[in-house]
């Protein structure tokens, strides 16, 4: 298991619009993505229900987790979540 921590950027957190496009590109990442905030349990990355669960805000540490060798996959996505998704 691989995992990347990112601090996200968007001004409305994972809510929404930011949300929408992370569920998306994790669910078109081609492997299984997990999402965890505050060392609890991760959910499914390519759910948009599950990920609005977590309550993530501006400036929230989430950690991303998949499978070794999903590395290019988890580095785009937490590269998506380090900017700012809200435009």
């Amino acid at each position: 298991m691989i995992t990347r921590t990112a601090v996200v950027a968007s001004k409305s957190g994972l809510h929404a619009r930011p949300a929408a496009l992370f569920v998306k590109a994790a669910g078109a990442a081609g492997v299984p993505v997990q999402i965890s905030k505050d060392g609890k349990d991760p959910v499914a990355a390519n759910s948009m229900l599950q990920v609005m669960t977590l309550g993530v805000k501006q400036g929230d540490t989430v950690t991303l987790h998949a499978e070794d060798g999903a590395d290019a996959a988890l580095d785009k996505l937490a590269g998506m979540l380090e900017t700012d998704l809200d435009g």
